[in-house]
């Protein structure tokens, strides 16, 4: 018997060597759909605890062992879910993010606004160690912000990252050549530095996105003046005591404080805090891509918030 288990086993290593390793349903988790899960709390009404984490892009990755959601995707399916579970009576933003890709910040932030609109209900967004750039962009949604003290935040602001490896090429004697229909057609090209007035093309782009930027600060933290909008905007990182002093947060707490404020300005005396889990393969959204599909929407030149 011993030897026939031994004899098993190897056969079972040799096939995990050569690739031909089957995983049985059993062994690795599999979520056919998003679930709820209850992490504290108690009564009918419910709080939903929505993470929005790492940088913020439109597509994840499919995977055989693993498959990771895009943010956007996440939102959505989160959001969706919600808006039909009447008994969600507050939303809470967990943001931990560093920032993102311009058009998948964008489209979190008018995720959450529509959701906001059609359900009616307060949200509240607590930042946690990270909430800058795109992260911050995404959190000016909210009704209000709460920083942990240690909170990085800010970043306000649009970063265009290209390469050229005009001069390694030189040294190496390798010629790219292109044939194009407009001087433009190949900017940002990595074969070529760009010219005075690609470099012109590209910051009116970039001016454009931060005007954006701006918009939603505006539109989201309407006690802020220009004065102060003009002195925050500068791309720096800033701590949670001077994100309060200037009136991008409205406190400095932690998650049971934001817990605490959902509560109230729902009206709530108690409620059930709960979370949902989902595999990538579970969600089903309008930004569900399709087998084979090209992940284009986060690399729209290397813009980032």
């Amino acid at each position: 018997m011993i030897k026939k288990f031994c004899s098993l086993g190897l056969v079972a290593w040799m096939l995990f060597l050569s690739g031909c390793f089957f995983v049985s349903g059993s062994i690795l988790p599999s979520l056919r759909e998003i679930s709820e899960v209850k992490v504290g709390g108690q009564g009918g009404a419910k709080v939903l605890v929505l993470d929005i984490s790492g940088v913020i892009k439109g597509q994840g990755s499919r995977g055989f062992l693993r498959s990771e959601a895009g943010t956007v995707e996440w939102v959505r399916a989160n959001l969706d879910r919600a808006r039909e579970d009447k008994k969600v009576k507050a939303l809470i933003l967990r943001v931990d993010s560093p920032g993102g890709f311009v058009t998948a910040c964008d489209i979190v932030h008018s995720e959450l606004k529509r959701f906001k609109k059609d359900r009616g209900i307060p949200v509240v967004a607590i930042l946690m160690s990270a909430a800058a750039s795109g992260g911050y962009y995404v959190s000016t949604a909210a009704d209000r912000i709460i920083a942990h003290p240690t909170t990085a935040t800010g970043s306000i602001g649009v970063i265009y990252h290209g390469i050229s490896l005009e001069g390694l090429m030189d040294k190496v004697g390798v010629e790219e050549k292109a044939i194009k229909t407009g001087e433009k057609k190949d900017m940002g090209s990595i074969f070529r530095g760009m010219t005075d007035k690609e470099k012109d093309v590209v910051q009116g782009i970039v001016n454009s996105h931060f005007q954006r930027f701006l918009e939603v600060i505006r539109e989201g933290r309407k006690g802020i003046s220009e004065e102060t909008l003009k002195d925050v905007s500068d791309g720096r990182v800033m701590t949670a005591e001077e994100a309060l002093r200037l009136g991008l947060i409205d406190k400095i707490g932690y998650l049971e404080d934001a817990i605490a404020a959902a509560k109230e300005m729902a009206k709530l005396k108690e409620a059930r805090i709960v979370i949902y889990r989902g595999s990538a393969g579970a969600l089903k959204t309008i930004y569900t891509q399709g087998e084979g599909a090209a992940a284009e929407m986060d690399s729209e030149g290397f813009l980032y918030y």
